[in-house]
């Protein structure tokens, strides 16, 4: 940037930057939490300067994204990363780019434009000023590339999405133990018996089917090249929203909390900032690449969101025609595969020539040539109007329910649960996203793709939830089964979450924002408190598990960092107790295959044990609770040391935010790329969720973004966007919130001009370049 001056007529340090693009000058104003607040005379200058103002905190992670979604790692990394690029550009969008931009509405295509030419500016600034350069540029040795507004909808593989790999490890279940079997892996809601497709053999999918699909979606993982292999468990990312209506709200206002869970990286998932232009005034949190805001608030109304178990994938199944494997069958006849070669551009010079084929149904991501088989997707966000989150364009001047519902009945990906609130006192949900309809078939396991399996086109956004103004005055959503329409999904999230926070709120006849600020941080858990009531009339004569039933009988079920009954609690509820109940009621084949129990089933199961070990099962489930017991007191002593009275569920259990490139700089650099490691609470089913590896007990997925709104009293706002809103690892706002993210604090979420301009530390005038 040119240099920072003192302006006389400002509290602030002040810079004028000339950025081509810009019609009249607009004020960029960065307050000491990192947000920077854009104040436009038009609105295709607030987005230009939305994107120049992400690129300036952000651009080494947007440009990696770009190049992943687009398939170009290689051209600035080299050849190992081609497999990845050429699975990402199998799931592209390639269709119509006209129908594309009219889903998004009359600003779609404007506000992508204007953002790409906003980050271009930067990128043209950074040409120009070599030395601010970001250091991951300068490490890597390539500098950012320029955009353009196609690229901000074509990439879609980021969106969180469901179900095609539970399909396939249901197939795989149903092979080693039968279709049955999968009801221990997966609780389905509502109530449901799935059978095999006819014409479908669940034993001759290829082990590493989704293989291609995994290095489409997954994350970049630098330590091993391109070679990202499906984990071991994959980590459910979900969410909590709630609003608090007027008659429960001590405020006399409504309150509404999100706190989204999703991967933990360094830099921040999301990028929070604030849009001023005439006829639009909006603050919250977005995608870092993209224009708009995805949660946040207007000068009427508060919007977020959670996912919706929407499941808008399917794996087809194809037969091969022996004589000719470039067709396959379809219908009574053959069809030809659509073939696309591609180049990629590689780091060492030349290019890679890729040849991509597509069905039909969608991209092909297998063909087994021994088995005479292809694999395809079909995925509902590779239609038209289908960019994650980007349909958040049409909210942001939604000014009552009613227009909000409109922008919601349009929306394409990924599936969710909106939620919303205004200063009128109304308060809402309505679950947007397009869901197939599917006719003889439930899209549980991969089907045949000869055509007897196809979608019957896509369920009205009518058909879909809606909740206004419910007369107890609370809208709660936490990723659960809610009712919806039958055939959207079947595969919900755990409903611990949803019951804990109806708990809490519904035991409150008013509530304040800061009860929801401290609702988010909630790391009781349900599960625990149950399970405790279970060991209280146990015992036993073994040390061992006597000293375990000591220190969980007494325990309050509250899963804080600092707690040693809370580290006993996980190490053996996840990785003894749940595998140990699987070989208790299953055949080995199928108790290896799923791995870990649904945790709402096991719970099930230690509540109700006739229904899963026969006649006298409560017997066979305390038996079972002793021994585990005893084996995860010594597996916890083993990780946390010989006297339970130094455990503490944080020393083992902890969270780093990890930078892509950590695994190729040195140690130093590494360590201070990476925000933390940070101990944590919380488990996977609290209110302050933490997804965690099994393994290692290291978390992977949690709420990074919290914000809480008083809706209306806007400067009372709070939010917290761990570990920071910067993505230079040499600026303190780079993990200035991971503390504050540890221990429940939030930073206030300014929304007036006279608010903005009292927490300013740095003003930024974009001027147009002649």
């Amino acid at each position: 940037m040119p240099p920072v001056t003192a302006d006389a007529t400002t509290r602030w340090p002040s810079v004028t930057q000339q950025v081509r693009g810009v019609t009249e000058p607009v004020d960029l104003l960065v307050d000491k939490w990192g947000v920077p607040h854009i104040y436009a005379r038009n609105t295709p200058d607030v987005f230009l300067a939305q994107g120049f103002g992400a690129a300036r905190d952000r651009i080494f992670q947007m440009d990696l994204w770009r190049r992943k979604g687009l398939g170009l790692l290689s051209e600035v990394l080299g050849e190992s990363f081609a497999e990845q690029d050429r699975a990402a550009r199998l799931f592209l969008y390639r269709k119509d780019m006209t129908q594309e931009w009219a889903k998004y509405g009359p600003e779609g295509k404007l506000a992508a434009t204007r953002f790409a030419d906003g980050v271009n500016a930067y990128v043209d600034f950074l040409a120009a000023n070599p030395a601010a350069l970001p250091e991951e540029f300068r490490k890597l040795g390539y500098s950012p590339a320029r955009w353009s507004a196609e690229d901000v909808v074509r990439i879609r593989a980021h969106g969180l999405s469901q179900n095609l790999k539970s399909e396939v490890a249901r197939a795989k279940i149903a092979c080693a133990g039968g279709i049955e079997a999968d009801r221990y892996r997966v609780r389905l809601e509502p109530a449901h018996s799935p059978a095999v497709p006819a014409g479908l053999d669940p034993c001759a999918l290829p082990d590493d089917v989704t293989r291609v699909f995994t290095l489409a979606t997954g994350g970049l993982d630098f330590s091993a090249g391109a070679n990202v292999a499906d984990p071991l468990v994959e980590a459910p990312q979900g969410s909590n929203a709630w609003v608090v209506g007027t008659n429960r709200s001590s405020t006399g206002r409504p309150v509404l909390a999100s706190d989204p869970h999703r991967a933990l990286p360094a830099p921040a998932t999301r990028y929070v900032s604030h849009l001023n232009a005439p006829g639009l005034d909006v603050i919250g949190a977005g995608e870092p690449f993209a224009p708009g805001i995805s949660l946040g608030h207007n000068e009427v109304s508060g919007f977020s969101l959670t996912i919706s178990a929407m499941d808008q994938e399917d794996l087809y199944v194809y037969e091969l025609d022996p004589a000719d494997p470039s067709r396959y069958r379809y219908g009574g006849g053959w069809e030809k595969f659509t073939t696309v070669t591609e180049r990629i551009p590689l780091r060492e010079g030349g290019a890679r020539e890729v040849v991509l084929q597509f069905t039909r149904h969608g991209p092909v991501i297998k063909t087994d040539t021994a088995g005479n088989r292809a694999y395809a997707v079909r995925a509902a966000w590779l239609e038209p109007g289908m960019s994650p989150y980007y349909g958040s364009l049409k909210h942001l001047r939604a000014k009552n329910f009613g227009e909000f519902k409109q922008s919601v009945d349009t929306w394409g990906a990924p599936g969710l649960n909106h939620v919303y609130a205004n200063t009128s006192g109304e308060i809402g949900m309505a679950v947007g996203g397009l869901a197939p309809r599917r006719t003889g078939y439930d899209g549980l396991l991969p089907v045949p793709g000869d055509g007897r399996y196809d979608w019957n086109g896509f369920i009205p956004a009518s058909e879909l939830p809606r909740v206004h103004n419910p007369a107890n005055g609370l809208v709660v959503t936490a990723n659960e089964y809610n009712g919806t329409t039958p055939g959207v999904g079947y595969e919900w999230s755990n409903a611990a979450r949803y019951q804990r926070i109806n708990e809490v709120l519904g035991s409150k006849p008013r509530s304040t924002p800061a009860d929801s600020a401290t609702l988010q941080n909630d790391q009781l858990s349900l599960q625990a408190r149950r399970l405790v009531a279970l060991l209280q009339p146990l015992s036993s004569t073994d040390p061992a598990v006597a000293e375990a039933l000591s220190l969980l009988k007494s325990w309050n079920g509250v899963l804080d960092a600092g707690s040693a009954p809370a580290m006993l609690f996980e190490v053996w509820f996840m990785w003894h107790l749940g595998p140990n109940f699987l070989f208790s009621v299953l055949p080995p084949a199928a108790a290896g295959a799923i791995f870990l129990p649904d945790q709402a089933v096991l719970m099930d199961a230690m509540e109700n044990p006739d229904r899963y070990f026969g006649a006298g099962g409560a017997a066979a489930r305390d038996q079972l609770l002793l021994r585990t017991l005893g084996t995860a007191l010594a597996d916890a002593k083993r990780r946390g040391g010989a006297d339970p009275a130094q455990w503490q569920w944080g020393g083992l259990h902890q969270v780093t935010f990890a930078h892509p490139l950590a695994p190729k700089v040195d140690q130093a650099t590494a360590a201070r790329w990476n925000a933390g490691p940070v101990p944590i609470g919380g488990s996977w089913h609290t209110v302050n969720s933490s997804v965690y590896s099994p393994v290692d007990y290291q978390g992977l997925a949690g709420p990074s973004f919290r914000m809480v709104l008083d809706v209306g009293n806007w400067d009372a706002a709070q939010m917290i966007n761990a570990p920071g809103q910067s993505g230079d690892p040499n600026s303190p706002g780079y993990e200035a919130m991971t503390e504050k993210w540890r221990t429940g604090k939030y930073v206030p979420l300014v929304y007036s001009r006279e608010a903005v301009e009292r927490n300013t530390v740095l003003s930024i005038r974009l001027v147009p370049k002649p």
